[in-house]
């Protein structure tokens, strides 16, 4: 039988890049939910000050397996 998956929205910030972002965004969920299997980028955008990005931000869904 194939896994059934719950999908929860989260929002994720970095100093480095949008990759790091989504990678601190997988971490921290994993601290609270265990089998996840994705990660579904739904919006990227930054915070800029004095012409330069100080800050990546992504909303994103990851899904998980349920016991």
């Amino acid at each position: 039988m194939a896994d059934m998956l719950k999908v929860i929205e989260v929002l994720a910030e970095s100093t480095k890049s949008w990759e790091d972002a989504a990678s601190k965004a997988v971490t921290r969920a994993s601290k609270s939910v265990h089998g996840i299997k994705s990660i579904y980028i739904k919006d990227m955008n930054a915070q800029v000050k004095n012409n330069k990005i100080i800050k990546y931000r992504i909303n994103a869904n990851i899904a998980f397996a349920l016991d």
